[in-house]
């Protein structure tokens, strides 16, 4: 991004200017921050806000944690940057064609570790794998797009929680096992805007 770029989002303009430093040519950008909120009386359900919006959201059927746990399915309580997308090549989410972020085509053999005691904990891992683990080829939609968060990747600690994602949200927005989902429409609009500068804020 150079210069005053500044995006359209559905009306709301998210400013990402890039600010001069006194002292020589080096900028300072605007970081992207969208916002996760419980909404009041049902702590699995949230809004989302960028540019000014607000989108429904489903959250973890444990609510918000700040202390989160493996298993717990809770959200965490935290800053997270997006990392990478991964994506169902035959239901292709029409937002990817804007994508900032590194784009993987999902397979058959694609999982995630989520066993706590595993040196691959919190990893993409290849199936078939033995230790306990969830697959990214879904029968269902909901890693039809899905975001990748940088919850306990760097560094990982044993327990402390796996495959923190933005996903598709079921219908009705019933609680997720710890993610944030949304509507694929919504989804559409999203990816376009983010890039590993961009902040997901979960507040409570």
């Amino acid at each position: 991004m150079k210069g005053n770029n500044k995006y359209l989002f559905d009306g709301a303009l998210i400013n990402q200017e890039r600010k001069q430093h006194s002292t020589g040519n080096r900028q300072r950008r605007k970081v992207l921050s969208l916002v996760v909120r419980p909404m009041p009386g049902n702590p699995s359900r949230g809004l989302l806000q960028v540019g000014g919006l607000a989108f429904p959201c489903a959250l973890g059927r444990g609510g918000i944690s700040a202390f989160k746990r493996e298993g717990d399915g809770a959200t965490p309580l935290a800053s997270m940057r997006p990392l990478e997308i991964y994506y169902r090549r035959d239901r292709r989410n029409r937002g990817l064609a804007r994508a900032r972020l590194p784009a993987i085509s999902i397979r058959s053999d694609m999982g995630w570790c989520d066993a706590g005691a595993n040196a691959n904990y919190n990893r993409p891992v290849r199936l078939p794998f033995g230790a306990s683990h969830e697959r990214m080829l879904r029968e269902d939609r909901l890693y039809d797009a899905v975001v990748v968060l940088d919850w306990n990747i760097r560094p990982r600690r044993r327990g402390a929680g796996s495959a923190i994602f933005l996903h598709i949200a079921r219908p009705g927005f019933q609680p997720t096992e710890g993610c944030i989902a949304v509507t694929p429409r919504v989804m559409a609009r999203l990816l376009p805007l983010l890039s590993r500068d961009a902040r997901i804020r979960v507040l409570r």
